[in-house]
C-alpha cells in the first residue's frame, strides 16, 4: 500500500483530524523504491476508507495539550494535523469532490509522487507543462483544451512574473500545435510596451506578424482596417467625440450621402465640382466658405486647385469672391454660370479622386456637408466647428497607423502582434477598441451555430483600456469601450472568441469583466484593492491558496478557474533564451554603471 503515518481521531464535517505517528515527521521518506512526502502544511495524505482512498489537504497541525509520562519521567506531545478531503482513489483513478468521509480509526497513508502528479493532472494529454508545483517540485500538465476554451486572467504586480507567465502560456501551445491552429484559430495580441515584436511566442516567423504602430516621427507601421469601420456613424461619434442631438447627426448624413452615390465611379468628384459651384455661383456668397474649399482641396491633394484657391480673396465692394492674375489685367469673377465654368471648372474636372485615400475623402465630405447644409440653413456653424477641429486633429495620427482597405481577410497570419509602444495616448486607447469592434464583429457574423474557427484576444497591460478610473477621455468614449469588452466577454464563448488579459492592477478592470473570467493564473498581489477583488471573484481559489498570494516569490503563480478541479500553486518555468522572452527584463545597474561586485 504505502506508509502509514497516523489515524482520524475526529471528524467534524468536512474538517477531520489525525493524530500523527511521531516517526512521519521526515521531510522526505522512501518505500518500496517511491518518493514520498513527509507530512507537513499543503502535503496530500490518503485516507484508507473501504477499497477507496480518500485524498486530502493538510491544512494545519498543533500539539494535543494531552501529554503522558514515559520511562525515565520524560514528557511526550502528541502531533495532530488538520485536513480537509478533496477527492478520492477508486480503482487508481482519481476522482475530485468528496464521496465518502473518513472515519475514526481510519488509517492515513502518504500519496507517492506519482499519485501527486495524478490528482493535478487528470483529463490531461501530459505535453502542455510550463513549471511544476512550487512545494513537490512535480511537474504537471495543464488542460490545454480547456484553458483555451476560456477568459483568461493573468495578474501580478511588477516583476512578479507575469509577462513570463503569458509567453510560457501561449509559446507552449504554438511549439505543441502550431501546425494544427493554422486555418481554425486566429491570435490577435495587443502589447502596450513593445513586449512581444521579436522571436516571441511562435518558432515559425511565417505564421507572425507584427504591426509597429507609431502616431510620433518615428516611422511605424499600418494596420489593416476594413473601409466599412470607417464609414461607420457610431465610430466616427466616438472617434471624434460628436455630441448626440447635433455632430452625430451631421456626421449619419455625411455617412448616408456617401452609401447612396458610392457605387458610381465618379460619384466624390461630382460631389466636389457641384459644392463648388453652389458656393461660388450664389447671389449671396459666403466669405466664409472659403477656408472650407481650401481644406477640400488640400485632402484632395490637388496643387492647381489649391494654388487657385490661395489666389481667391473676398471683393468687400462687391460681397463676392474674385481672383487676380499675376499677369494681365483682367479680373475673373465667379458667382455666374459662365464665370465658374470659365474659370474653376476645369480645375475640378482634373482633379482625381480615384487616388483620395479614406481618411482624406472623410474630411473632404465633412467639409461639404459643412458647406451644403450651412447654404441650405439645415445647421448652425457654431455648433459644427468644434467637430471639425477635432477631425483635423485625429486625421493626422489615423493616417500614420491605418492602411484603410475593402477587404482585410488575407492580411493576417496566425499570431498577429500590434505593438503600441510608439502611440499617444489617445490612440492607445482608440486602437484596442477599433481591432475589437473589427475582429469581434466579423467573427461574430461568419459563425452561424457551431463555432468552426477561433478568434483569441490577448491584451497585455489590460487595465490601460479595461479600467472605470480614467477621467483623461469622455465620458461616452470610456463606456462604449468598456461595454464593448463587456459583450465580448459575456457572449463571445458561443462564438468561439475568447480573451486573455494580463495586468498588474485587476481591481482596475472592469468587475463585470472579471466575473466573467474563468481561469486565473494569479502572482503577488499585495494591493488591499486587489486581494478584496481576488477574494470576492474566484469562488474556486481555497483559503490556504488565497494566504500565499501576497508572498508569492518570482515566477509562483496559483492556477485556479473552471478548467482545474484543484488549485495549483506552480513555480512557472523561466525562458532561459533572451530573444524568446518579453523585452521586460529588469536593468541590471551593476552592468549599466559599469560597477562589480570587487567595487561594490
Amino acid at each position: 500500500m504505502s506508509i502509514n503515518v497516523g489515524e482520524v481521531v475526529a471528524v467534524r464535517g468536512t474538517q477531520v483530524t489525525l493524530r500523527i505517528f511521531e516517526e512521519s515527521s521526515l521531510e522526505t521518506l522512501y518505500y518500496d523504491g517511491k518518493k514520498y512526502k513527509g507530512v507537513s502544511i499543503r502535503e496530500y495524505i490518503g485516507v484508507k476508507r473501504g477499497f477507496c482512498l480518500i485524498v486530502c489537504v493538510i491544512e494545519g497541525e498543533y500539539l494535543d495539550e494531552n501529554r503522558f509520562d514515559i520511562d525515565n519521567n520524560k514528557k511526550q506531545y502528541i502531533r495532530k494535523v488538520e485536513i480537509k478531503p478533496i477527492g478520492y482513489f477508486e480503482q487508481n483513478q482519481f476522482t475530485d469532490g468528496i464521496k465518502l468521509m473518513p472515519m475514526i480509526k481510519d488509517k492515513a497513508f502518504l500519496l507517492n509522487e506519482s499519485q501527486v502528479i495524478q490528482v493535478f493532472s487528470q483529463g490531461t494529454d501530459g505535453n502542455f507543462n510550463i513549471g511544476k508545483m512550487l512545494k513537490e517540485d512535480l511537474p504537471v500538465s495543464l488542460p490545454w483544451h480547456k484553458i483555451f476554451n476560456s477568459h483568461i486572467g493573468i495578474f501580478g504586480n511588477t516583476g512578479s512574473g507575469k509577462s513570463n507567465t503569458l509567453t510560457k502560456l501561449y509559446s507552449e501551445l504554438f511549439a505543441n500545435y502550431e501546425d494544427k491552429l493554422k486555418g481554425k484559430s486566429k491570435f490577435l495580441l495587443i502589447d502596450f510596451n513593445g513586449e512581444y515584436t521579436g522571436n516571441q511566442l511562435i518558432k515559425d516567423a511565417d505564421n507572425k506578424k507584427t504591426y509597429k504602430l507609431s502616431t510620433g516621427n518615428r516611422q511605424g507601421n499600418k494596420f489593416p482596417l476594413p473601409c466599412s469601420q470607417i464609414w461607420n456613424t457610431e465610430i466616427l461619434a466616438l472617434l471624434f467625440q460628436a455630441t448626440s442631438n447635433t455632430q452625430t447627426p451631421f456626421l449619419n448624413r455625411v455617412i448616408v450621402k456617401r452609401e447612396k452615390h458610392k457605387e458610381r465611379a465618379d460619384s466624390l468628384k461630382d460631389y466636389v465640382i457641384s459644392t463648388f459651384y453652389i458656393c461660388f455661383v450664389n447671389p449671396a456668397q459666403n466669405k466664409e466658405f472659403l477656408i472650407h474649399l481650401k481644406v477640400i482641396a488640400k485632402h484632395l491633394n490637388h496643387r492647381p486647385l489649391i494654388e487657385k484657391l490661395d489666389g481667391i480673396f473676398w471683393y468687400d465692394q462687391g460681397d463676392k469672391f474674385a481672383y487676380k492674375p499675376q499677369q494681365g489685367v483682367n479680373w475673373e469673377w465667379f458667382e455666374t454660370e459662365q464665370g465658374f465654368n470659365d474659370n474653376l471648372r476645369p480645375l475640378l474636372a482634373a482633379v482625381d479622386t480615384a487616388q483620395v485615400d479614406t481618411f482624406d475623402e472623410l474630411v473632404v465630405r465633412i467639409n461639404i456637408q459643412l458647406l451644403r447644409d450651412l447654404t441650405y440653413g439645415y445647421i448652425q456653424f457654431d455648433h459644427i466647428q468644434p467637430l471639425l477641429k477635432r477631425v483635423e486633429a485625429s486625421i493626422k495620427d489615423l493616417h500614420k497607423i491605418f492602411d484603410i482597405k475593402e477587404n482585410t481577410d488575407d492580411e493576417f497570419k496566425l499570431l498577429n502582434v500590434v505593438s503600441l509602444r510608439n502611440c499617444n495616448q489617445a490612440n492607445k486607447k482608440i486602437v484596442p477598441l477599433l481591432l475589437a469592434k473589427m475582429f469581434y464583429q466579423g467573427h461574430r457574423d461568419t459563425v452561424e451555430n457551431t463555432p468552426n474557427k477561433t478568434l483569441h484576444f490577448i491584451i497585455d497591460e489590460a487595465h490601460n483600456i479595461l479600467s472605470q478610473q480614467s477621467n483623461r477621455e469622455h465620458e461616452s468614449w470610456k463606456d462604449y469601450r468598456l461595454e464593448m469588452f463587456e459583450e465580448i466577454v459575456k457572449e463571445g464563448r458561443k462564438f468561439g472568441m475568447y480573451l486573455t488579459l494580463s495586468s498588474q492592477r485587476p481591481a482596475d478592470i472592469s468587475s463585470t469583466i472579471m466575473s466573467q473570467v474563468h481561469n486565473f493564473f494569479i502572482h503577488r498581489l499585495v494591493n488591499d484593492k486587489d486581494l478584496f477583488l481576488i477574494d470576492n471573484t474566484i469562488s474556486t481559489l481555497d483559503r490556504m491558496s488565497k494566504s500565499l498570494i501576497p508572498n508569492l516569490s518570482k515566477g509562483s503563480c496559483v492556477i485556479t478557474g473552471t478548467a482545474f478541479d484543484l488549485p495549483i500553486v506552480m513555480q512557472v518555468d523561466y525562458i532561459e533564451e533572451k530573444e524568446s522572452r518579453p523585452d521586460s527584463d529588469d536593468v541590471d545597474l551593476g552592468v549599466l554603471w559599469g560597477i562589480n561586485e570587487e567595487d561594490a
